[in-house]
């Protein structure tokens, strides 16, 4: 798949139609029709009637290094006494570096790293999980003034007026993710003049979460001790509190907690509480860069975070990031969700538990000494 993802000739890019071959290519001529991920086959489409898989935007350039495409694919089944079920799924492709203010930093990075998303194979510094995910491109596709630049992708599905919940987009799982975004990543960095000697290449497994989201925090949630979400809510939210346990690795670590949602309350989606990330793949944690000291933005950072904090951050509504060394590595912490009065600590709760399993010293204010001080 991902060597017919690379052979990408000439063709009219203004269609997305590559006539050659008889198959529509997509998003910069990235991306061919059947090549293997479910999106860009026939089991894309939800309905019988009305098929259709169209392609918008425009390819990164040497002189912008930014690109957009929008791949939509629709389709719709009409029944026989008038009733008809539209589908409408939509995959964003992004190219270009990270949001410039902090908390939109923050926020957008934390995204794709929480919750479901596991690390890229192949050593690709970049995570993804079935519906969406961010691969960060070499050096020599940084700007100019020095920001890495990344390549995201995002799926959306269309629910139903009626629908009573949201509808999760099937692209054919992480695998297929991994792969749409590496080829988006070796045609973006072809266009914008940056591509290497070889293709980024996925071809090692893709790592599977190690646990399914669960509802009851036995001993903490994300298995942290300490970690207790459920004694400061009241008990009919505590009853639907959910976590899930993502990536657990030297290089990435994350906890998302949720509200599942009410059906009688009339709600369709979950809503999220808390997510706590810790980071130190060199080029994923340089998209942190300037980010706490106010460079980034080239003005002052949000508040600080407080007494007792080790190494550099900045909190503001929200979101709070930490920039510490660890066991001889700079390492970043982030956390985003709702802004709750216990918010601090549930971060400093997780930054500490995992700078223990690191063997590093406490990173917030008020752990023990179970640290190894380096």
């Amino acid at each position: 798949m991902v060597l017919a993802l690379l052979a990408s000739g000439a063709g009219t890019w203004a269609t997305d139609t590559w006539p050659f071959d008889g198959r529509d290519r997509y998003c910069w001529g990235a991306w061919e029709q059947d090549s293997g991920p479910g999106i860009l086959g026939d089991e894309a489409f939800g309905g019988d009637d009305g098929r259709s898989r169209t392609a918008t935007g425009s390819a990164p350039t040497a002189d912008t290094r930014r690109g957009e495409c929008r791949l939509t694919v629709s389709s719709h089944d009409r029944y026989g006494d008038g009733d008809e079920k539209r589908q409408r799924t939509t995959v964003t492709v992004k190219y270009g570096p990270a949001p410039a203010s902090v908390g939109d930093r923050v926020g957008w990075l934390g995204g794709y790293l929480g919750d479901r998303a596991m690390p890229l194979p192949d050593g690709l510094p970049g995570v993804a999980d079935g519906h969406h995910g961010l691969l960060v491109l070499p050096k020599r596709c940084d700007t100019r003034d020095g920001r890495p630049t990344a390549v995201t992708l995002d799926a959306r599905e269309q629910a139903e007026a009626d629908a009573v919940l949201a509808r999760v987009p099937d692209l054919g799982g992480s695998r297929a993710v991994a792969e749409l975004l590496v080829a988006a990543a070796n045609k973006g960095m072809e266009s914008a003049g940056c591509a290497g000697a070889e293709p980024l290449l996925v071809s090692g497994p893709v790592p599977t979460l190690p646990e399914r989201a669960e509802t009851f925090a036995r001993g903490g949630a994300c298995r942290i001790p300490g970690l207790d979400i459920e004694g400061d809510l009241d008990k009919e939210t505590a009853l639907r509190v959910q976590y899930q346990v993502g990536a657990v690795n030297d290089e990435l670590q994350s906890c998302s907690v949720r509200i599942g949602r009410s059906l009688r309350l009339g709600e369709r989606s979950d809503q999220q509480l808390f997510d706590a990330v810790m980071v130190r793949e060199p080029r994923l944690t340089a998209l942190l860069d300037g980010a706490d000291d106010g460079r980034a933005s080239g003005r002052p950072p949000g508040g600080t975070l407080g007494k007792g904090w080790r190494g550099t951050g900045v909190s503001g509504k929200g979101y709070a990031l930490v920039r510490a060394g660890c066991a001889g590595r700079p390492t970043a912490f982030l956390t985003f969700g709702t802004s709750t009065g216990s918010a601090d600590e549930y971060f400093a709760t997780f930054s500490n538990a995992v700078a223990r399993r690191l063997g590093c010293a406490p990173v917030a204010p008020g752990a023990d000494d179970r640290g190894s001080g380096r």
